[in-house]
């Protein structure tokens, strides 16, 4: 029983993360909706040969940016367990530790979905802005707010202070 309430306890605390992912998904969809409604209007075609070099280094950078983004999560995760704190209480240090580490995990994987944005203004179709676009929102998921996660932290930081 206890166990629940705890439980539910750490989902609500991850309210506010979730709130940020959401935000996230707003904005993709935003990209979505902006491109359709404003189609040509919005476009600034870039020749040929530079919008498929532009495209190849946005694909490559999106390519980089998920391990990147799985190394650095891994990092701070590790860092909120790990580094000293204060004698204030462990739920309040990790959930502003965790929020952090979404936030950066969140705004790196969003810029994904900015790249498709910004191949559609420069003249690309729609399949691009679909590709990068559900490329981030895949992102989102993969590194939305874990339960798991965030009990780790919160068990660290009391081991911590009772040292």
């Amino acid at each position: 029983m206890g166990n629940q309430v705890e439980r539910e306890q750490l989902k609500a605390d991850l309210m506010l993360p979730w709130v940020i992912v959401g935000m996230m998904l707003t904005m993709l969809a935003a990209y979505i909706i902006i491109c359709h409604t404003l189609g040509e209007q919005l476009q600034q075609p870039l020749p040929e040969a530079q919008r498929v070099l532009l495209r190849t280094v946005f694909y490559v950078i999106a390519i980089v940016t998920f391990p990147l983004t799985n190394l650095i999560r891994h990092i701070q995760l590790r860092l909120n367990q790990t580094m000293p704190c204060s004698a204030a209480t462990p739920g309040n240090i990790a959930k502003s530790r965790y929020l952090v580490t979404v936030i950066v995990s969140m705004s790196l994987i969003e810029v994904v979905g900015i790249f498709g944005l910004i191949m559609f203004v420069f003249g690309d179709g729609f399949n691009t802005l679909y590709i990068l676009t559900g490329l981030s929102a895949l992102g989102l998921f993969l590194y939305r707010p874990k339960v798991d996660e965030y009990s780790e932290i919160i068990e660290a930081i009391s081991a911590q202070n009772h040292e």
